[in-house]
């Protein structure tokens, strides 16, 4: 073969390689477009999920978001200062942690009836007449993961499409909540600071009169968010509005989580007042009186029926309450009172730094001094409108809070999930260091604002 023919070979054979490398090019964008396309499709596919109309009608709890938002910021690295969460700096009793422990090894790790353990419905009932003065029996108690679940199983128990919920403004964030997923609607009363935040039993009974679906009323005492506490004067004149033939059938939740946390006015149940007790659930727990948040467990007392009816319901939600939890608790409520008055005092200096705190802060006011619980809430709607040195404007208490936490590395709660937009929610049960810094931080923020 001569050399042209050679060099003619060479070059058919280089068209051949060329024309070879593009077909392979293409067939790997049309194997990588393959794969897009099907990236795509399971985008397209998991965006087309259906939540039910359940999830779409209820909120996402105001407290919980803040949270999680606190901790995604320190989880990436930020100090942040937060006042937004209702959890004491307090550990439990050492005798209860001791009792943690010894259900290990003494084998509390098993099921427990739906109700909880009798050991632990005896205690509460106990406990419940020796410091509220109510007679309970252990088949007019059950023992919940958590106080707020033993609120969801009474509403879901008693309220259903078509009924109403009554609770007053500011309110705790999920109470509207547990209402829509029981079918109900919120009727909300609003109060003012002027007011101490307390509605009166006026207003009480108009708003009865005018919402004739009412079946339910919530009362959390002292309260969540504010710290008010509704004396046993003012319960007895909300008896007397229920006691009414026309409002007969209206059943109340008493959210007593935060009862031992009494300040200068003592609290009083509504169940111990004459009449009512089998008007009356009561709810309370152990994660703020003992500091045990993570041990998940609350309880109910009522009527028998009531409480079998929110058993059949728990039985089919978690079963029962952590077997451990349940012996520590027994443990808890043998504490000495002495002990739950020295964590009083320190709640007490941390509430008085805090009001002395924000009533020193321009254009911000604390009407109410709180008398339970470790929440504030301040009102700093004199500040909305203004803006902030980046720009931003601040147009309500969720702007304030972003503004705060983005800045000024700071957490605290809008008033608007409570139903009260012109203030924020401080929590005071962190260590007093952290109360110093939030509260400098929060004074140079508003400074700023013009």
């Amino acid at each position: 073969m001569s050399s042209t023919q050679d060099q003619i070979a060479l070059e058919e054979a280089l068209k051949k390689q060329e024309s070879l490398a593009t077909e392979i090019s293409a067939l790997r964008a049309r194997v990588a477009s393959g794969a897009e396309d099907g990236s795509a499709s399971k985008k397209q596919k998991t965006s087309e999920i259906r939540f039910s109309t359940l999830l779409k009608s209820i909120k996402p709890s105001g407290t919980v978001m803040v949270f999680s938002k606190v901790k995604q910021m320190q989880a990436e690295g930020q100090k942040v200062v937060s006042l937004c969460v209702g959890e004491p700096d307090f550990p439990p009793p050492k005798e209860t942690l001791a009792a943690t422990k010894a259900a290990v090894d003494e084998g509390h790790y098993r099921y427990t009836t739906t109700a909880g353990t009798m050991a632990l419905r005896e205690a509460i009932c106990k406990d419940l007449q020796r410091r509220k003065g109510v007679s309970y029996t252990t088949d007019e108690v059950m023992v919940s993961v958590g106080a707020k679940q033993a609120v969801v199983c009474a509403v879901l128990a008693l309220c259903g499409p078509g009924d109403q919920l009554m609770t007053f403004a500011p309110y705790y964030v999920s109470y509207t909540e547990i209402a829509r997923l029981a079918g109900a609607s919120a009727v909300i009363v609003d109060s003012t600071p002027e007011s101490g935040f307390i509605v009166t039993a006026e207003d009480f009974a108009k708003a009865l009169k005018e919402n004739p679906r009412t079946n339910m009323l919530i009362l959390c005492n002292p309260s969540n968010p504010t710290g008010a506490m509704m004396p046993k004067q003012l319960l007895q004149q909300y008896a007397e509005v229920l006691q009414r033939p026309e409002n007969q059938h209206v059943m109340v939740v008493v959210d007593d989580i935060y009862e031992a946390l009494e300040y200068d006015t003592p609290h009083a149940t509504m169940a111990a007042l004459e009449g009512m007790k089998q008007r009356c659930i009561t709810v309370n727990g152990f994660s703020k009186s003992y500091g045990m948040t993570g041990y998940r467990l609350g309880y109910l007392a009522g009527d028998a029926q009531i409480v079998k009816a929110c058993s059949k319901l728990q039985g089919q939600i978690n079963t029962c309450a952590s077997a451990i939890s349940q012996h520590a608790a027994v443990q808890a409520l043998a504490t000495p009172d002495s002990w739950m008055q020295d964590m009083i005092a320190t709640m007490r200096g941390k509430r008085d730094f805090i009001v002395d705190s924000l009533r020193a802060m321009p254009g911000v006011k604390v009407c109410v001094v709180p008398q339970g619980a470790f929440y504030v809430m301040p009102d700093i709607s004199a500040h909305y409108g203004k803006k902030a040195p980046d720009g931003t404007v601040i147009t309500g208490s969720t702007a304030f809070c972003l503004h705060l936490l983005g800045a000024y590395s700071t957490a605290l709660v809008p008033g608007v999930a409570f139903g009260f937009d012109a203030g924020v929610r401080v929590a005071y049960a962190q260590g007093m260091e952290t109360l110093k810094e939030a509260m400098e931080r929060m004074a140079k923020c508003l400074a700023a604002l013009e």
